[in-house]
């Protein structure tokens, strides 16, 4: 982003914007964890973008949690990122209503949440490229000095032949520094939360390692390391506790380096887990096949 288009962001940044006026909405939100997302067609540039607006009281709740402290808004962190595997934010400020909005690159494809609840066939055969993927994405969060803390299939949306994928939502991540790493932040998606977030102890950049893992074990056999029904915070006391499902059991004929990449990640301790993302791609980067 050249200095001139810095200037102009910062400036929108500033104004109160009127969603209606300025946009189309061109589908019905979909509900997140703290905002409404929407198709919509930017009426200044006539350009289709992603229009995501924050949902008062959870957006309050959570950053009531870092009063005191220099927390960057989601649209400043989400605009640190210049990366093809990663959303492109173009604007971000408060509407007229006083509540966040960011304006984002329209991703098209499917959550990759959905894909995996459908089986969708396209993701045969491209599992070992989308797990890369995933991890050059997060490497390049880590390196700008975040934490995603909500690394899970629904935060991924990949094209609809399987073969690229793109890392969305900000909403959760926070700066990887000592003052919002403390014990007590217990935010995550429960099925794919490392132990430590649960456990209310103090975090690093592992446990998106933890969460990666997770994910990857999903995206590679279908499955959840640890199944059942449950999937509140309870679901994640289980991933300290109860060794996970065996992921040869589940693809007998899986790559064994990228099963002991994807196991590693997963370690209930922390120290035990890759120490960050750099390590995972040079273990991932030489594989030529997803099975044997």
């Amino acid at each position: 982003m050249g200095v001139f288009q810095k200037l102009q962001t910062v400036f929108k940044s500033n104004r109160k914007l009127d969603i209606h006026q300025r946009f189309e909405l061109l589908k019905e939100a979909v509900s997140g964890t703290m905002s409404n997302f929407y198709m919509a067609r930017d009426r200044e540039t006539d350009r289709i973008v992603g229009l995501k607006v924050g949902i008062r009281e959870k957006v309050d709740f959570f950053e009531n949690r870092f009063k005191g402290l220099n927390k960057p808004p989601e649209g400043q962190i989400a605009q640190t990122f210049d990366h093809p595997r990663i959303v492109q934010t173009y604007e971000y400020g408060r509407t007229s209503d006083d509540v966040p909005f960011i304006v984002m690159q329209y991703v098209r494809g499917f959550g990759m949440h959905m894909m995996l609840n459908n089986h969708d066939p396209n993701l045969d055969g491209n599992q070992l490229e989308l797990v890369r993927q995933m991890a050059e994405a997060l490497n390049i969060v880590h390196k700008a000095g975040y934490i995603h803390r909500d690394v899970c299939p629904r935060n991924f949306i990949c094209a609809e032949d399987g073969k690229t994928l793109t890392l969305i939502d900000f909403g959760l991540t926070l700066p990887a520094t000592s003052e919002f790493t403390r014990p007590g932040n217990r935010t995550g998606t429960p099925l794919y939360m490392a132990p430590e977030v649960v456990r209310r102890r103090d975090t690093d950049k592992r446990l998106d390692i933890f969460s990666f893992g997770v994910t990857a074990f999903h995206l590679c056999t279908g499955e959840l390391p640890w199944p059942g029904g449950e999937t509140s915070g309870l679901a994640a006391m289980s991933h300290d506790t109860v060794e996970p499902t065996d992921i040869f059991s589940l693809q007998p004929d899986m790559n064994p380096k990228l099963a002991r990449v994807i196991t590693r990640c997963m370690a209930p301790n922390r120290d035990n887990r890759p120490m960050e993302f750099d390590a995972i791609l040079r273990e991932l980067r030489p594989l030529k096949s997803f099975n044997k």
